[in-house]
């Protein structure tokens, strides 16, 4: 009797510690030194490039171990490289394969005699399992509290064909657009002010392929992880949700208290910045656990945020005020000053550049003074500027034209005219490239301007009225 209790002592501790899933250091580094592009993911699922799906299985108590191998694998002998459907870790950390029985529906191994590691595993708790995942009945204990979808109830993926937006034009064509080689695999995701829906388009496509259905109007949108997840945020609701582009769920939401609207990615430091206006706050989330880390307390209805170095930038938006947070010295708050309708801000060398949007003038301050450098008149509606190697891009809306300033010497080394003849309203940096996406609120269009060359690579035309649009790496779908 009293082993029994003891076992399910263990068992609960077991069960706390792995609300948060986290794959022991020494299992991590073998898993990756075996397969060096598995995805383990945030909560424990472990994907294998060929999309095999692993589970976790954490012990009641591990074993200490110098060196982790593999203790036991079913079929026997097997390197993870054969992909087994069992692994026993000698630390008694288990992997279970996610198979697929006769009539499609996701298992594990049945086994008639489980080994005890198996017996007494445990999923961890907060896991998105693929849907309706089915368990032997004789290791049903290792689902522990998980609820485990049945019917897809998770599932958010919707076809415009079963619901199509009341915006899309059904009879419309997709109207035929050559693809750029800079946009083969890539994915489109764009969100509109007429959707709660974000749509999923591939390039060169006027016809989204599917939507995403959110449980609100979407704030902003950013894609991490190479493009496996996004992140969103959405009208009056306290959370920041995170989606599963592969299988098309939400995974997890991020309570942060208070109503979460831009998202600012520092992925060097897996880390998201996140604003939340009206508490004056700033959330730090770790893009490791996909959890709230830290609350920073800011002045003011903060937004616009611009990150460079240890310096993150924003405005008050109902004062005007330029901020400043030293990341790297106890968050300190330093006050830059005053500028009339800040539409977009940037940092080179030492200098903080700010565009005005209704009087369409750059002013140039100097960080280490506070002091004014220059100002000087810049392309009419400025609504967004990017930094590149040592030249300032700013985007002017009412024109469509973008002027180059070299930031060595702030001089203007030309306009260029994109000839698009619409309203641009967006200008964002494509991840891990030299290329900006140019989005146009007037003329339902995207432009792909290339920032190393100074030109405009494309043109094309959508039939979705585009508010935003993040183009990332396109995720192959594995449920």
């Amino acid at each position: 009797m009293r082993k029994l209790f003891l076992f399910f002592v263990m068992l609960f501790f077991c069960c706390t510690a792995v609300n948060a899933a986290k794959i022991p250091d020494g299992v991590r580094d073998y898993i990756l030194q075996k397969i060096p592009q598995a995805d383990i993911r945030f909560d424990g699922v472990i994907i294998f490039p060929d999309n095999t799906i692993y589970l976790p299985l954490y012990p009641s108590l591990f074993s200490d171990v110098s060196k982790i191998q593999i203790k036991e694998s079913y079929p026997a002998k097997q390197d993870l490289k054969q992909e087994p459907d069992v692994v026993i870790f000698n630390n008694d950390f288990v992997l279970m394969k996610v198979l697929t029985d006769g009539e499609g529906h996701r298992t594990v191994l049945h086994m008639p005699n489980p080994p005890l590691q198996v017996r007494t595993g445990l999923l961890p708790q907060d896991m998105l399992v693929p849907s309706g995942l089915i368990i032997p009945e004789n290791i049903k204990g290792i689902i522990g509290n998980l609820k485990i979808d049945t019917k897809n109830e998770d599932m958010i993926r919707v076809e415009n064909s079963d619901s199509y937006e009341d915006f899309l034009a059904e009879n419309e064509p997709d109207t035929p657009q050559s693809l750029i080689a800079q946009l083969k695999n890539k994915v489109l995701f764009v969100t509109t002010n007429y959707s709660k829906n974000i749509q999923v388009v591939s390039p060169a496509k006027a016809v989204p392929n599917y939507s995403l259905a959110q449980k609100s109007i979407p704030i902003d949108i950013e894609a991490v992880n190479n493009g496996k997840f996004l992140l969103v945020t959405t009208y009056d609701r306290p959370f920041v949700d995170v989606i599963s582009v592969a299988d098309s769920r939400f995974i997890k939401q991020i309570n942060v208290s208070s109503n979460p609207e831009e998202i600012l990615l520092d992925e060097a430091n897996n880390k998201a910045y996140v604003t939340s206006p009206t508490a004056s706050t700033i959330f730090v989330i770790d893009l490791k656990t996909m959890s709230l880390v830290q609350k920073i307390k800011v002045n003011g209805y903060c937004e616009k945020l611009l990150l460079s170095e240890d310096k993150l930038f924003y405005v008050d938006k109902l004062k005007n005020e330029i901020w400043a947070i030293e990341l790297n010295n106890q968050y300190e708050l330093k006050d830059i000053g005053l500028f009339p309708n800040v539409s977009a801000l940037a940092f080179a060398n030492n200098k903080l550049y700010l565009s005005s949007r209704t009087k369409s003038r750059v002013a140039i301050i100097d960080y280490s003074t506070m002091g004014l450098i220059n100002e000087f008149t810049t392309v009419n509606k400025p609504i967004a500027m990017l930094k590149y190697d040592k030249f300032i891009y700013v985007l002017g809306a009412q024109n469509n034209e973008i002027q180059k300033i070299n930031s060595d010497n702030d001089q203007v080394q030309e306009v260029i005219a994109l000839g698009t003849n619409g309203f641009s309203s967006g200008f964002k940096v494509i991840d891990n490239s030299s290329l900006a996406v140019i989005n146009d609120i007037k003329n339902n269009q995207y432009s792909i301007f290339d920032l190393a060359k100074g030109k405009l690579l494309k043109t094309y035309k959508m039939n979705v009225p585009i508010k935003s649009i993040v183009i990332t790496n396109k995720v192959d779908l594995f449920d």
